[in-house]
């Protein structure tokens, strides 16, 4: 088995700490260690650093490989501009089946919260017997409240207990639904949160890529023929930029019919803005929660990050409050997903020394 560690993303949910030279899973936000290395920490009993994959952005490619030191340095593949999860996924296939086209291999995120790590692994265990069979698996987690910035996955037809661990076939996937649709997802009891964590055998993966990708199966054909007279950071300076831009969910697994979903119950959250932190870090009695000098007054339901100065709060509830060196940013806590649009807004006006 192989696993694919997708730490490329930029992370603007989590701006201002979170920046196009340090995103937030080479960041320390919920560990003394960074969310790329509590990733690799999560899964190395399963599988040796040989077997282990990172593809990042390439202006990030010498800090992952300090960060995970014990990592053979070839296996950190730098792309050299983002386009999204199937491209990124693509290049760890190649990877893998070089080695053993029918191999495992699982595809991960490094910016997830995992509290059961034993539990995650076994649960991945399951789902490389269903991924053995030719399957595309992709990990469901059992929704916890009627979330609208997740997708969706509805079960299907049951397929047994592979290492006694439920699977069903996937009857169709549907994108961050309005809150009332979530909630009717919630109370159905059909419908699991879509994490994002796939398995699949490389042979099988480069088959559905030739199905309903096809023009991204022949660049990354195009890719590996080309590796055989140059280096591959040459190759993919000259040919990446040609890659269909595409995420892995739209491309192939809402369109295949060769989809199972494993209910994977870990304590799963994915830290994409800083109102998921307030849900995963330990609170006070008031729900606040402070990552730095924060002194709450009549305080409720509220983070503080402040990178050295005292942060005073008075009267104040369900707040979003991030002091760094440069940039201070307030907003009500149901607005986080909403801090990209405050980073779109800083590109606009080329206001690069903030992003």
């Amino acid at each position: 088995m192989y696993a694919l560690i997708l730490a490329g993303g930029v992370g603007t949910r989590l701006w201002p700490r979170s920046r196009r030279t340090r995103p937030k899973q080479l960041l320390d936000l919920l560990a003394t260690r960074t969310m790329l290395q509590v990733t690799y920490d999560r899964i190395a009993p399963l599988f040796p650093p040989e077997n282990i994959f990172v593809i990042t952005g390439r202006a990030y490619v010498d800090e992952v490989r300090g960060q995970l030191p014990h990592l053979p340095a070839g296996q950190v593949v730098g792309e050299p501009m983002g386009r999204g999860t199937a491209p990124a996924i693509g290049l760890g296939v190649l990877q893998v089946r070089r080695r053993d086209p029918n191999a495992v291999l699982f595809s991960l995120h490094a910016d997830h919260h995992i509290l059961r790590d034993k539990d995650f692994r076994d649960t991945l265990q399951a789902a490389a017997d269903v991924a053995r069979d030719g399957f595309l698996v992709t990990l469901g987690i059992q929704p916890a409240h009627p979330e609208t910035g997740y997708g969706y996955i509805e079960k299907g037809r049951a397929l047994g207990h592979p290492g006694g661990h439920p699977a069903f076939r996937v009857a169709r996937f549907t994108e961050k639904p309005n809150p009332e649709t979530a909630r009717q997802f919630v109370e159905s009891g059909r419908y699991l949160w879509n994490s994002g964590i796939f398995a699949w055998q490389a042979s099988t993966i480069m088959d559905e890529m030739a199905r309903w990708m096809p023009a991204l199966h022949q660049s990354l054909l195009d890719i590996e023929a080309a590796c055989v007279d140059e280096a591959e950071e040459t190759v993919l300076d000259r040919l990446w930029q040609t890659v269909p831009s595409e995420s892995i969910d739209v491309g192939i697994l809402e369109r295949s019919d060769n989809v199972v979903v494993v209910p994977a119950d870990v304590g799963w959250s994915d830290v994409g803005s800083w109102a998921a932190l307030l849900n995963i870090l330990p609170s006070d009695s008031d729900g606040n929660v402070s990552l730095g000098d924060h002194l709450a007054m009549d305080t409720r339901q509220t983070l503080v990050y402040s990178a050295g100065r005292m942060v005073a709060t008075l009267g104040v509830e369900d707040l979003i409050i991030v002091d760094t060196d440069d940039v201070v940013l307030i907003c009500p806590k149901d607005r986080a997903q909403d801090v990209k649009k405050l980073v779109d807004e800083l590109a606009r006006k080329k206001q690069d020394q903030y992003l």
